[in-house]
């Protein structure tokens, strides 16, 4: 891929100092780059055309390839100035395979407007599972379900707004795991295909999601009913092959009721994701600013602290490339009741007492 830009008279010398420009500045986007230096356009250049083989992108003619070369370009600046080392962020960021898309188009494609939760949720069904908040203990100090077989592999809703979906089906698997021992990939399409009260690829809510697998009785595998990124017919021969009870929200506004939901389960939540720091987030404790308008459907996996800070283990939807291979750590037990970008308003999870298979 790299003799894309050289001259069939280049000698090897010349071949080698490009090749060695090339790995340290991919590199730099990463964090590295000392503060101050400016890239050359022709460097920019020479990153683009490498960004777009590793995430195997391509444009329809010329000119859309220029309109997306100057989105990477800005969005690459944003980037150097972020992690630049005087700022000493707590979190860096990095290119991804959101680079070529301005932060407008980011938010118009992935995330939705602002939920109207309170609409959603008259029907608000309480956790009664939990103590109340003054005979509440405690919490355990940690606890992080991807240690504890609870967790899939990370996956990638692409350019269907299912993140609903996804927070869905990761929450059920994990209480199946919980309550069976077995961890079994569930389909995110099966929700985006079938459910005709749902929102398929548009931006929808986590319990709608739960809804479906109730009234189908189950939801199929993963293997069985792929994921494509987009709503097709609804397959005929699915299968029921994991089942809930039905679900029921942790109290809202209430870290450390949430902190004691998680310490049993996976559970859903929503977030502000629309920040730039978040679409390109790679590493850290989050402590960007962001809104409690939440628009994004994400999953608490766990939580735990880091130099006497505590934070959320979030699992998002955007694959492995993104953030701590497909993970964010986002600060916990924060000053505003809502949590740090709106991760305690609406919590939701699954309920499963049982493993109808072996009773």
């Amino acid at each position: 891929m790299l003799k894309m830009g050289f001259s069939r008279n280049a000698n090897s010398l010349t071949t080698l100092v490009l090749v060695l420009i090339l790995s340290s500045t991919w590199g730099s986007a990463k964090g590295d780059r000392s503060g101050g230096f400016i890239r050359s356009e022709e460097e920019v250049k020479w990153l683009f055309e490498e960004w777009q083989v590793k995430h195997d992108k391509s444009y329809h003619d010329l000119g859309e390839k220029q309109m997306r070369f100057e989105i990477f370009k800005n969005n690459l600046q944003f980037i150097d100035e972020h992690n630049r080392p005087e700022h000493n962020h707590s979190s860096t960021v990095a290119l991804n395979h959101f680079a070529d898309l301005s932060n407008e188009e980011y938010r118009s494609i992935y995330l939705s407007p602002p939920m109207n939760m309170s609409e959603l949720f008259h029907n608000f069904i309480p956790d009664l599972d939990l103590p109340t908040e003054v005979d509440q203990p405690q919490p355990q100090a940690s606890i992080d379900w991807r240690d504890m077989g609870a967790v899939t592999q990370v996956k990638n809703q692409e350019g269907c707004a299912s993140c609903w979906a996804f927070t869905a089906v990761a929450t059920v698997e994990g209480i199946n795991a919980i309550v069976t021992g077995d961890l079994i990939s569930l389909s995110e399409q099966e929700i985006v295909d079938c459910d005709d009260l749902g929102t398929h690829c548009q931006p929808g809510y986590i319990q709608r999601a739960y809804d479906y697998i109730q009234r189908n009785m189950g939801i199929d595998t993963d293997a069985n009913y792929p994921y494509t990124a987009q709503q097709d017919v609804c397959k005929a021969d699915r299968n029921q092959e994991v089942t809930i009870d039905g679900y029921a929200n942790a109290p809202r506004n209430n870290e450390r009721a949430l902190s004691m939901r998680v310490s049993r389960q996976p559970v859903g939540s929503a977030v502000d994701a629309s920040g730039r720091n978040f679409q390109f987030y790679d590493g850290g404790i989050y402590r960007k600013a962001c809104t409690t308008n939440v628009n994004h459907a994400v999953t608490i996996v766990g939580y735990d602290s880091e130099a006497g800070e505590d934070y959320w283990i979030i699992k998002n939807s955007y694959g492995d490339a993104w953030g701590e291979g497909g993970y964010m750590k986002l600060p916990r037990n924060v000053a505003d009741r809502r949590g740090k970008c709106g991760i305690a308003m609406w919590p939701i999870y699954p309920t499963k007492r049982q493993n109808p298979k072996s009773s």
